[in-house]
């Protein structure tokens, strides 16, 4: 799976799957970004959970994209690896649902880069895979991912307190969401060009004090939970 797609201030984006040979690349830009990142990542509530390698976590994302359960791509700009970018608990029958999570790189933070991932992947399951709902859920003091959203026009559905786990702590998280009846007929690329033009916010906050990365979803030491982390 290979989507590609431009941001609405003209970057260039190619998301694809993690393979084994991106190991150096990817844990050099998690190492780069440690204090960017970590604060927010899932964490097991079991001190003694054994960690996973990288070949691990590239076999589970394999597993679980031929399973059909996930989406686990890798974001590139202008061919460097950025960031990640994992469309998880993907379910269809009469939910067709699912949830997203994302980190990227500090050095592309306020580029749109994010929200135009997100709408790629999310116009290829809400259209080619039939999917009708896309959840994010983002901690309260995740100011970057909040724009994320908001830039997409997701919905807010309220608190989850306690939701998971991180930095040691249940940690609570806000809901957002949208539908494909919340398009009304739009593709996501096409409404986040809009919402932007519109003045809704034509960058992402760069100052993020209290970041998540991909609400929590990242792997650098990979989560437990397989997911990627929420800073925009």
């Amino acid at each position: 799976m290979r989507l590609t797609g431009r941001t609405p201030t003209g970057i260039d984006l190619l998301l694809r799957p993690l393979t084994l040979s991106d190991r150096d690349t990817f844990q050099a830009v998690r190492r780069a970004n440690a204090a960017w990142l970590e604060p927010w990542d899932a964490t097991s509530p079991d001190p003694d959970a054994p960690g996973r390698s990288f070949e691990d976590l590239v076999e589970q994302y394999e597993a679980d994209g031929r399973l059909g359960r996930a989406l686990p791509l890798v974001i590139e700009v202008r061919g460097r690896l950025v960031g990640q970018l994992s469309m998880g608990s993907i379910v269809l029958g009469s939910f067709r649902s699912c949830y997203a999570g994302y980190w990227v790189s500090r050095a592309v933070a306020g580029q749109l880069v994010t929200p135009t991932a997100l709408a790629l992947a999310g116009d290829h399951l809400l259209g080619r895979v039939g999917l009708h709902r896309i959840e994010v859920n983002i901690r309260p003091e995740n100011t970057a991912s909040l724009a994320v959203v908001r830039k997409l026009g997701f919905r807010h559905e309220g608190l989850r307190p306690r939701y998971l786990h991180i930095a040691g702590e249940w940690r609570d998280h806000l809901s957002y969401a949208l539908t494909t009846e919340d398009l009304g007929g739009e593709t996501l690329l096409e409404r986040l060009s809009r919402l932007v033009g519109a003045g809704s916010g034509a960058a992402e906050p760069s100052n993020h004090s209290s970041q998540q990365s991909l609400p929590r979803h990242t792997e650098g030491g990979p989560a437990s939970d397989g997911d990627a982390h929420l800073p925009s």
